[in-house]
């Protein structure tokens, strides 16, 4: 079985900076490309950003250059470091990964439970 857990959310005044994490474990072949979404309440759910296991990144054009998302492969784990935050970003951020599942080597979709990231003074 494959897991995606989130950590490193939590509370912080605007300006203020974060680090996200996603661990993968279990029965992993190989990851592919993998990103972060974010939901705030009454809103639908939005990318935030891509990384595609070359490295190669792709961000939403709002964030305007303040967030950065990395992978280290040797460790199964993806990183979102986010700074000046503001309250708009406030939100859910959910991890996402395409995952070689070495129950039946099929490439499934994974999603982790979320982590609340709250931008308030």
């Amino acid at each position: 079985q494959v897991q995606l857990v989130e950590s490193g959310g939590g509370l912080v005044q605007p300006g203020g900076s974060l680090r996200l994490s996603c661990a993968a474990s279990g029965s992993i072949g190989s990851i592919g490309g993998m990103a972060w979404y974010r939901q705030a309440p009454g809103k639908q759910r939005e990318l935030v950003a891509h990384i595609w296991s070359s490295g190669a990144t792709h961000y939403a054009d709002s964030l305007q250059g303040r967030f950065t998302i990395s992978r280290d492969n040797a460790k199964s784990t993806m990183y979102l470091q986010m700074n000046s935050l503001k309250p708009e970003d406030t939100a859910g951020y959910y991890c996402n990964a395409d995952i070689l599942d070495r129950r039946d080597y099929k490439y499934r979709e994974f999603w982790g439970q979320g982590t609340q990231v709250t931008v308030s003074s």
